[in-house]
């Protein structure tokens, strides 16, 4: 395995690595550190005896008992709110939002307070506490079950945003996030779930970097969650037509990685992000502009973005309609100023 300047092995762990899914990943992830620290808890909906929706959480009850991983009323202000008061008393708190829309009615907990004890206190309450939710599409789900939220967690200021594309990412960001003292939006892409990948539980990697997945001189294509496969997709397809292509996995929404971005980006000269959220007032925009403004000199063309439509997440009949997909992101890419065609 590769490591990245930020990923890196414990000395002392014992190499582990094995296949499996997203969702498995996620389970041995707050299955360790239920183990190594008492004073992680894990509650939500469901997350007890049905080890939640997705059953990220399953066998953790069994394994750890009822005082560390626990169903709560269906009151997602409530169960934040609890993790507030655990955090504030020396607690690590990891709590599930079943879906990302269910997460609302915990939004002005979210801003108010989790985001805003470490500055209110001046540094002398932390917040050691992590909210998983589930985002985006690719399920078939209805209203309220698909959500690309990660706009309004990024825009808050005291909140650390992460969203994994893999198995690994998603064992070594968690594991990360629960030893953080800060707190942490953990977003988790449904569609990947169920994707699997090699896990070697002994990875350790940061919350504050992206990482260069694929190597490419033409353009390069920044993507986070489910959008990452996409892209790796879609510069297959790219490579086919003679483009060589390099991908991003932005990974970290806040803090952003200016650093590795821009590197990339001035690299190729050329750019293009992609996200399935809508694209106004969005991640995908803020990383636009972020990489207009400071890869200017560098740019062979303007920074294009394919995301979802400015409208409510479509129905699953139409969903396929609205989600980016690989002939969306090749025509930005081919939209781009090439030297074949002045």
């Amino acid at each position: 395995m590769t490591l990245t300047h930020d990923d890196v092995r414990v000395e002392d762990a014992v190499t582990t690595a094995q296949t499996m899914t997203m969702a498995a990943a996620l389970n041995r992830a707050l299955a360790d550190a239920l183990a190594e620290d008492p004073s992680v808890v894990v509650f939500g909906e469901d997350v007890g005896a049905l080890g939640g929706v997705f059953r990220v959480t399953d066998g953790l009850t069994a394994r750890f008992g009822e005082d560390r991983c626990f169903d709560t009323p269906l009151a997602e202000a409530g169960i934040v709110g609890t993790a507030v008061g655990m955090a504030m008393n020396g607690m690590r708190p990891v709590v599930e939002m079943q879906f990302d829309a269910f997460a609302y009615p915990a939004f002005e907990q979210i801003v108010s307070h989790v985001a805003k004890f470490g500055n209110r206190t001046r540094g002398a309450i932390r917040m050691p506490m992590v909210i998983r939710i589930p985002f985006g599409g690719g399920i078939g789900g209805v209203e309220h079950h698909c959500d690309s939220s990660e706009a309004y967690y990024a825009h808050t200021p005291g909140l650390t945003v992460v969203a994994p594309s893999t198995p690994q990412d998603a064992y070594s960001l968690l594991r990360a996030a629960i030893a953080s003292t800060d707190p942490v939006v953990f977003l988790e892409p449904k569609k990947l779930y169920w994707a699997k990948g090699e896990v070697d539980t002994g990875l350790r990697t940061s919350l504050d970097t992206a990482q260069v997945v694929r190597d490419g001189t033409d353009v390069t294509l920044l993507a986070y969650g489910a959008a990452v496969p996409l892209a790796l997709e879609a510069a297959d397809a790219a490579a086919e037509e003679g483009r060589s292509v390099q991908v991003v996995d932005v990974r970290s929404l806040s803090p952003f990685d200016d650093a590795t971005v821009t590197a990339a980006v001035r690299s190729t000269g050329r750019a293009v992000v992609i996200a399935e959220a809508p694209g106004y007032v969005s991640v995908a925009s803020e990383i636009q502009a972020r990489v207009s403004e400071r890869c200017f000199e560098y740019l062979e063309a303007p920074v294009r973005k394919v995301t979802g439509f400015d409208v409510p997440f479509a129905p699953p009949k139409l969903e396929h309609w609205y989600l980016p997909d690989v002939d969306r992101v090749l025509d930005a890419i081919d939209s781009l100023h090439w030297d074949e065609e002045a």
